[in-house]
């Protein structure tokens, strides 16, 4: 299982960096007693046959992790929205990208903690590539939205330690909300 939501987020919008999406959307919705995660992205999509596998831990994209065999990021992740009175929806068409929605009781007993979520965001805006990352955090009432390219432009490059300071200090201001 991950530590926290925020790996779960993680790992879940890392597949569509690394599937060639040119743009990524991630929503997290604290709302209503539930938590709601939902990833779209323009990336390559999945076949119907893919589509059919991905929930079976010993089934790995072809040339994805060229040394395991297994892919448990999926079936993991079912079973903790299970577990936690949740669900998980997978839409995804070949050649068009992804939508991957899932969401769990807030107050069950399994849930995972919700992590650092800044950090997280972070995190994925500094993944390798040439992509649009837009996050956006709802809790209750509140909510704020960012992209990778408005963070970039504000505080530049997020290769240096100032830039990734600010960055940093900017997401975790958002998340006091």
């Amino acid at each position: 299982m991950h530590a926290s939501i925020s790996d779960i987020i993680a790992d879940t919008a890392q597949n569509s960096i690394e599937a060639g999406a040119k743009r990524v959307s991630v929503s997290l919705t604290e709302r209503d007693g539930t938590i709601a995660v939902e990833i779209t992205d323009d990336g390559k999509g999945m076949s119907e046959e893919t589509k059919r596998k991905v929930f079976d831990p010993f089934y790995t994209e072809p040339g994805k992790h060229d040394a395991r065999k297994v892919g448990l990021g999926l079936p993991i992740l079912k079973q903790t929205c299970e577990e936690c009175e949740g669900g998980l929806t997978l839409e995804s068409e070949l050649g068009k990208g992804t939508r991957l929605e899932y969401h769990f009781k807030a107050d069950n007993i399994d849930l995972p903690p919700m992590g650092d979520v800044a950090d997280m965001v972070l995190t994925l805006f500094n993944y390798p590539g040439d992509f649009e990352l837009v996050f956006r955090h709802v809790r209750g009432e509140n909510e704020y939205e960012i992209s990778r390219s408005e963070l970039i432009d504000a505080v530049g490059e997020l290769n240096s330690v100032d830039s990734l300071s600010l960055a940093r200090e900017f997401l975790k201001g958002q998340e006091e909300m």
